[in-house]
């Protein structure tokens, strides 16, 4: 009988503890000693999603994950994939394959019958790597959604893995959330838990050791240390919108404004833009206007692009944006942002919503159709106004057509993606991951006067390879790597 693969699962006493950076921390620092390390996520919630190699969408947290344990993404890595549409529901993707809407309640009562195809990821992984690095989801002391659960500890106790506990001291309270989770376990998953870190520490970490014996003394955890706040960590590729707000050069010349939509996804488009020296990246909340001063309005990628158009009426920005474009700015659409764009958008069988039809903000020549159909691919192409070679993907639903995508963006596979107007100034392209190519943005940003220096892939392998020697520095990555081996020994023991 073999031994299972060694493996680790890193929880947290809350949501946006930094989990995902971790996890991409110990991945990168995990392949420098040798090993192949896996990345898994058994659930997730996000609307940044990525295109995996093998087809179907991630979260764009395994796909850095994947990156930084030098691995193609694979939709194993997050088989279950919950994308808000609404307040109360989602479209749930299994193994990167849509399967359907459905409401919270709805879920709740169906998420134990997804436990099969997230345990068959989760082998398919430990069959080819040294070791599985485990994300949870949220925190596991949320009893009321204990029943069923495939996050956390439900997923621990099926896979019979090891678990570190995080607690990120930057929200404050870190001591009463780690010892409150302890107390709110019961007994055989306080045991699951081997050990606890402490995340995202602001000053000399050893001003925290009391801290640290005080959680000890309470639950019996050892502490793996403390880890300081990293700043280069901050642009990496996010999961979540609260990510949006980072510190950005103060040399900028031109502004971007982005409306931040109810449901934005894939907002990682725009990180490489907001790493230019020469840009101001605003991200434009509810209740603020888009400012006068904009050179560019880039509205994003939506997970619901009616509903988000509605939003977007709401805040009044509509009037902000065609009051930019008749001023002489420059308007660029992507993905949902491209459909709202348009003239009009149908939605006959109700993918999107209810059926209907709706107005779009007619700055392009161009209706769109919503279909259940879902475009997951990765393309390589040309930007048409340059030659410049440009590398995306696509995740969505629709199609768009009319006058305006004669003048398409780019060309991609020998076909023609997104439109232009007759001007030149309002674009729309269905593609995502554009600006991550440095020949693209730089094309791109010329227009504007803006002279492009970042080499985006080389930052992020930077910041990957610092992260790495910031958890050695500060975390016992060696305690770690023997608690994954313990599931070797607790496995044969229960055999």
């Amino acid at each position: 009988m073999s031994r299972p693969t060694p493996a680790l699962m890193i929880q947290a006493t809350g949501s946006n503890a930094g989990k995902s950076t971790i996890v991409a921390g110990l991945a990168r620092a995990l392949v420098r000693r040798g090993l192949k390390v896996a990345p898994f996520k058994p659930q997730n919630m996000s609307n940044n999603a990525a295109v995996a190699a093998d087809g179907g969408e991630i979260g764009r947290a395994q796909a850095v994950q994947a990156r930084a344990a030098r691995m193609l993404p694979s939709v194993h890595m997050n088989p279950v994939l919950l994308k808000p549409e609404t307040d109360t529901g989602a479209q749930v993707i299994v193994q990167g394959k849509r399967r359907g809407t459905l409401r919270a309640r709805d879920y709740l009562a169906r998420k134990p019958a997804l436990l099969p195809a997230v345990l068959e990821s989760f082998s398919h992984l430990a069959g080819a790597a040294d070791i599985v690095l485990v994300e949870g989801a949220g925190s596991p002391a949320e009893v009321n959604l204990r029943d069923g659960d495939i996050a956390n500890m439900g997923f621990a106790e099926a896979a019979d893995v090891p678990v570190v506990l995080m607690g990120d001291i930057d929200r404050g309270g870190v001591i009463a959330s780690l010892v409150g989770t302890h107390l709110l376990l019961p007994q055989g998953e306080r045991e699951r838990i081997r050990a606890f870190m402490v995340n995202k520490f602001r000053g000399d970490p050893r001003l925290f050791d009391d801290g640290l014996r005080a959680v000890s003394q309470f639950t019996g955890w050892p502490s793996l240390g403390v880890v300081p706040w990293l700043p280069q960590a901050a642009w990496l590729p996010a999961e979540d919108a609260v990510d949006l707000d980072r510190a950005q050069p103060s040399s900028a010349t031109r502004t971007i404004a982005i409306p931040v939509l109810s449901r934005i996804a894939n907002f990682d488009d725009l990180d490489p833009l907001g790493m230019e020296p020469g840009v101001r990246l605003v991200f434009v909340r509810p209740g603020e206007p888009i400012p006068m001063e904009a050179d560019v309005v880039i509205l994003p990628g939506s997970k619901s692009t009616i509903g988000d158009l509605a939003f977007l009426r709401a805040q009044g920005w509509d009037i902000d944006i065609k009051v930019h474009a008749r001023r002489g700015g420059h308007v660029l659409g992507i993905c949902g942002g491209y459909q709202m764009l348009g003239r009009l958008i149908a939605d006959p069988e109700g993918v999107d919503g209810s059926p209907g039809v709706v107005e779009g903000l007619g700055l392009l020549d161009v209706t769109t159709t919503m279909s259940a159909d879902k475009s997951t691919t990765l393309v390589r192409g040309v930007h048409c106004p340059t030659g410049s070679p440009v590398v995306g993907y696509e995740i969505h639903l629709g199609r768009s057509e009319g006058a305006d995508c004669a003048r398409p963006l780019v060309m991609v596979d020998g076909r023609a993606d997104g439109a232009s107007s007759t001007d030149g100034r309002v674009q729309g392209t269905y593609l995502h991951g554009l600006f991550a190519g440095d020949a693209f943005r730089k094309a791109w940003l010329s227009r504007f006067g803006i002279a492009s220096s970042l080499a985006y892939e080389a930052r992020i392998e930077a910041a990957l390879d610092a992260l790495a020697d910031h958890l050695e520095t500060h975390l016992d990555v060696d305690q770690m790597i023997k608690i994954a081996h313990s599931r070797q020994t607790t496995s044969a023991s229960a055999a």
